[in-house]
């Protein structure tokens, strides 16, 4: 059966307090990349604080997971810097996309430090190298990574293990071209169709290119790459997800919005945030980067102009 989907449009804050920056263990420090586990523990990369924190569900603050809880930053294997993504398997290990040392950590469940998977702690464009590695997604039956290389206009594959990666999404400049990506910070991999969902910030599209294909089709937002406010349009959209019908949320940034695109639609929905208008209420956003949905597909937004998580429950 299909699910109803709705929303409701007034928020619960599940992290953070409204406005307020800080290392404090009830603070965040713009929050970026979210995880849910099958307890509805969250994960949050306390982006600006370089550390993963770990909320329990209802609780009012959080421990801190990966990095340290100081936040200082640094290239040592317990150390993150400006860590942007992550993602958590089923064994309670770690993946975290730690952004500014251009590298994919590995923190084994309740592990002091990571152990690098990919990237070498430098930029570069090699197929060991990264540039600026936001995103990251697994294929939960292979264990191969794929990896938004944001700066390299590119995705990663990692199969488990290696020492290098393939390209397998653009790797063709920066551009609109159905050939190229540009600025590519979120991904989700669809094993249903073998495809890479791929969010381009700067081109302001949400496409998808099927593994070994040479070139995207487009989902949401404009093909040349035009940003704008319509329900066709995206603005600077930073985090992305699909659930298991297929249907793609956006955390449209700039338009202050979340977007719900249909399967197969490209009119998009507003599910939570005003459009154009930000702000610190329960209702409002203020520059959302990341989101993510638990098993029931209630929606959980990094709200990070705003320093907080919010679920939006479905009903």
């Amino acid at each position: 059966t299909v699910p109803v989907l709705s929303w409701n449009s007034t928020s619960t804050t599940i992290a953070g307090i409204t406005s307020m920056s800080g290392l404090d263990a009830n603070l965040l420090s713009s929050p970026f990349g979210l995880f849910v586990d099958s307890a509805s523990s969250l994960y949050i990369a306390d982006w600006g604080n370089n550390r993963i924190q770990k909320w329990l569900a209802g609780a009012s603050n959080g421990t801190t997971v990966a990095g340290q809880e100081n936040g200082t930053s640094g290239l040592s294997s317990s150390e993150l810097y400006l860590a942007a993504g992550v993602l958590v398997d089923s064994s309670g290990n770690m993946y975290v996309a730690d952004t500014w040392n251009h590298r994919i950590q590995l923190w084994a469940s309740g592990a002091t430090f990571g152990t690098t998977v990919a990237g070498t702690g430098a930029p570069g464009s090699a197929n060991n190298e990264l540039n600026l590695p936001y995103g990251i997604a697994r294929d939960t039956s292979t264990g191969t990574l794929y990896i938004a290389d944001a700066n390299n206009h590119r995705v990663m594959r990692y199969l488990s293990g290696a020492a290098s990666g393939t390209v397998v999404a653009g790797g063709n400049g920066p551009g609109t071209n159905t050939s190229q990506l540009y600025a590519p910070v979120s991904i989700y991999f669809e094993a249903s169709s073998n495809s890479l969902v791929i969010c381009n910030y700067i081109g302001n599209n949400i496409v998808r290119w099927v593994l070994g294909a040479s070139s995207w089709t487009l989902i949401a937002g404009d093909i040349n790459g035009a940003s704008g406010s319509t329900s066709t349009l995206l603005n600077q959209p930073i985090g992305m997800t699909v659930d298991y019908l297929g249907n793609v949320y956006v955390a449209d940034a700039v338009n202050f919005r979340i977007q719900l695109f249909l399967a197969g639609q490209s009119n998009g929905t507003t599910i939570a945030g005003v459009t154009g208008i930000s702000g610190t209420n329960s209702t409002l956003l203020g520059i959302p980067y990341a989101l993510t949905l638990d098993s029931q597909l209630n929606l959980y937004v990094a709200d990070t102009g705003n320093n907080r998580v919010l679920m939006f429950g479905r009903f």
